[in-house]
C-alpha cells in the first residue's frame, strides 16, 4: 500500500486535526455511495481508510514514523548479524551490544544485551549462560515462552476499519492478520465502535495443540454526512433562511436513501427533528436519525438581498439575545 501521508495527502509533520480534517474531506469525496458509476471508488476508499488507520492513530501512527510497521500496519522485522534483516537478533560493533527481537501477544519487541570490554565483563559468555544455564553449553536449553511460544498458541489482535454503512448493512471483507495471512471476517449487522469479532484458531499457531484465536477490533470510519450516537444518528441539516422563516418539505438523507421532512415556519437555527427508525439497527432495537436545523446563507448574497436584509433590519427589528442580559 502507499504511504498512509500521501493518500491523505498530509505532509509528514501535519497535526492530528489536519490529518482527521484531510480525512474527512476525502472520504466525502472518495464514498462510493457518491461515485456509484466508478467501479474503483470501493477500493480507493478502502485504501483510505487504511491510512487513516495508521496515521489517525497516534501510536500506531509514531510505530509507522519509527519504522516499526508498514503502511499496512504489518511489523516490520529488522535485524539480523551485521545488520542484516531477516535474523532473530543483530550485533552492532559500534554500539557494543546483542539486539534481540521477539513477536508476540504484546506485539514487536527489541531487548538489548551488553557486550562489554572482554572476557568475564559481560560478552557472549554471558548471553550463552542466559540461554544454557550456569554449568556452561553443555546445560539443558532455557527458553522464554513470549520468544518461543506456548504449547496451547496465543490470541493475536488486529484491527479493521469498515464504513458506517457496512456496519449498519453487515457485509464480508478480508483482513490482514499479523501472521502475514489474508481472511475472510463476516461483519454482523449492527457492530458498534470498538467492539470485537473472535476467529478460533486463527491466532499464533504453538508448538503442540490448537493455534489461539484472532482478536479483530472494529473501528467505524467517519462519515461525512452522519455522527453515530449509540444506536441514534445525527447529522447536521442545512436549511435556507426562507425555509426557516416560510417553512417547506426538504431532502433528507438515511442510510436507506433520501426522505422528505416537513419545516415548519418559524424554524431556528439549532432545532432538532427525530426520524424514527432511520438510525442504525441492532439486535434489541433501532435508533432514529437526529436532523439538527442549521440556517445557512448565499456563499455569495447579491445587492438584492443585502437590500432586503437591510429593510428587515430597519423596518421590523428585533433582538435575540435579550435574554442574554
Amino acid at each position: 500500500m502507499r504511504d498512509p501521508y500521501d493518500i491523505l495527502g498530509v505532509t509528514k509533520g501535519a497535526s492530528a486535526a489536519e490529518i482527521k480534517s484531510a480525512y474527512r474531506k476525502l472520504a466525502k469525496k472518495l464514498h462510493p455511495d457518491a461515485n456509484k458509476h466508478d467501479p474503483k471508488a470501493a477500493s480507493r476508499f478502502s485504501e483510505l481508510n487504511a491510512a487513516y488507520e495508521i496515521a489517525g492513530d497516534a501510536d500506531k501512527r509514531k510505530a509507522f514514523d519509527r519504522g516499526e510497521i508498514d503502511a499496512e500496519g504489518k511489523p516490520r522485522f529488522q535485524g539480523g548479524f551485521g545488520g542484516q534483516p531477516g535474523g532473530a537478533g543483530g550485533f552492532n560493533p559500534g554500539g557494543g551490544g546483542f539486539e534481540s527481537f521477539s513477536f508476540g501477544s504484546d506485539g514487536f519487541q527489541r531487548r538489548a544485551g551488553g557486550m562489554g570490554g572482554g572476557a568475564g565483563a559481560g560478552g557472549f559468555e554471558d548471553i550463552l549462560r542466559g540461554m544454557f544455564g550456569s554449568g556452561g553449553t553443555r546445560a539443558r536449553p532455557q527458553f522464554e515462552q513470549e520468544e518461543f511460544g506456548s504449547s496451547s498458541g496465543q490470541d493475536l489482535q488486529a484491527s479493521l476499519t469498515i464504513s458506517l454503512e457496512d456496519a449498519a448493512k453487515g457485509t464480508k471483507t478480508r483482513v490482514h492478520l499479523p501472521t502475514g495471512k489474508d481472511i475472510e471476517v463476516k461483519i454482523p449487522a449492527g457492530i458498534g465502535d470498538g467492539q470485537s469479532i473472535r476467529l478460533k484458531g486463527q491466532g499464533y499457531p504453538g508448538m503442540a495443540g490448537r493455534a489461539g484465536d484472532a482478536i479483530i477490533t472494529i473501528a467505524i470510519a467517519p462519515h461525512p454526512v452522519f455522527t453515530p450516537d449509540g444506536a441514534d444518528l445525527r447529522l447536521d441539516l442545512p436549511i435556507t433562511i426562507y425555509e426557516a422563516v416560510l417553512g417547506g418539505k426538504v431532502r433528507v438523507p438515511t442510510l436507506g436513501g433520501a426522505v422528505e421532512l416537513a419545516i415548519p415556519a418559524g424554524t431556528d437555527s439549532g432545532r432538532t427533528f427525530r426520524l424514527k427508525g432511520k438510525g442504525l439497527k441492532s439486535k434489541t432495537a433501532t435508533g432514529d436519525l437526529l436532523a439538527t436545523a442549521r440556517i445557512v446563507l448565499p456563499d455569495e448574497p447579491d445587492d438584492e438581498f443585502k437590500e432586503l436584509m437591510q429593510k428587515l433590519r430597519d423596518d421590523a427589528p428585533y433582538d435575540p439575545r435579550k435574554d442574554l442580559e
